[in-house]
């Protein structure tokens, strides 16, 4: 599919690799919809992209707003050819923590809401409204949909089992909702990012930053939330890529702690 002259929606594209992805889109003539908790930060985005570019105040957890969200892009673009899910939250908390406290369960609730659940919520409505459109391959897809899960889904460490499980179900999820969808057309595909470069790595220590980029296999540093975008870019150009997790991680392979 090409990119140009499409409509995509980017949760979570206020920022990191959502944003980056949202600005990539934008550049290569797609129509994009920002749906994201911070309004600000959208706002400001979608008014320096310019026209084809619109921000929504979205919780992905609840229906009603991604309701009106989706409803508000199709009436301002017609149509829905893209769903990037980016929005995401994490979680550091052991199982049984100092003086033997239990993990809180509300707390592990909500990491599998906002990134599982939430992903869910929105790929399902966009699908809805992908299916009634008419194909736009000669090959018949509708729509193409790109969860983000991590190699925290195959390799959690320490104090990660809510954010690990929530990745783990993206990952297990794709294939069978790409099996959901294939009579409509729309393919699902899931990215698997390692250490990339957003901000919550701006304030380690200089030690921290240099120990993480060193478990690198190759090369020796983090990603960038580019490079993530231009792997989206390419799930949405290459037809035949479909119920794939695709792993960019430089190679790294998560160890304990």
């Amino acid at each position: 599919m090409e990119i140009e002259n499409k409509v995509a929606i980017v949760t979570g594209g206020a920022s990191g690799l959502g944003e980056a992805t949202a600005r990539l889109y934008a550049e290569l003539g797609a129509q994009v919809a920002i749906f994201d908790m911070n309004e600000e930060r959208g706002s400001a985005i979608a008014e320096e992209l310019g026209d084809t570019v619109i921000y929504r105040h979205v919780n992905v957890t609840d229906e009603d707003s991604v309701s009106r969200a989706i409803a508000d892009t199709v009436e301002q673009f017609n149509a829905i050819h893209i769903c990037n899910n980016f929005a995401g939250i994490g979680s550091a908390c052991k199982t049984v923590g100092k003086e033997h406290v239990p993990h809180p369960l509300d707390d592990w609730k909500k990491v599998i809401d906002v990134n599982l659940v939430g992903s869910f919520n929105v790929l399902r409505l966009a699908a809805a409204q992908m299916a009634k459109q008419e194909p736009v391959t000669d090959c018949g897809c509708r729509g193409v949909i790109t969860n983000t899960a991590s190699v925290a889904g195959y390799e959690g460490q320490i104090g990660q089992s809510a954010y690990a499980a929530s990745k783990g179900g993206l990952i297990g999820m794709t294939i069978c909702i790409a099996r959901d969808l294939s009579e409509l057309g729309i393919r699902v595909n899931t990215l698997a990012p390692g250490l990339i470069h957003t901000p919550l790595f701006d304030g380690l220590p200089e030690n921290i930053f240099t120990a993480l980029e060193s478990s690198v296999l190759f090369p020796k540093r983090l990603g960038k939330p580019q490079e993530i975008a231009h792997l989206a870019k390419y799930v949405v150009e290459n037809d035949y890529t479909n119920g794939e997790t695709i792993r960019m991680d430089g190679g790294i392979r998560m160890q304990a702690r």
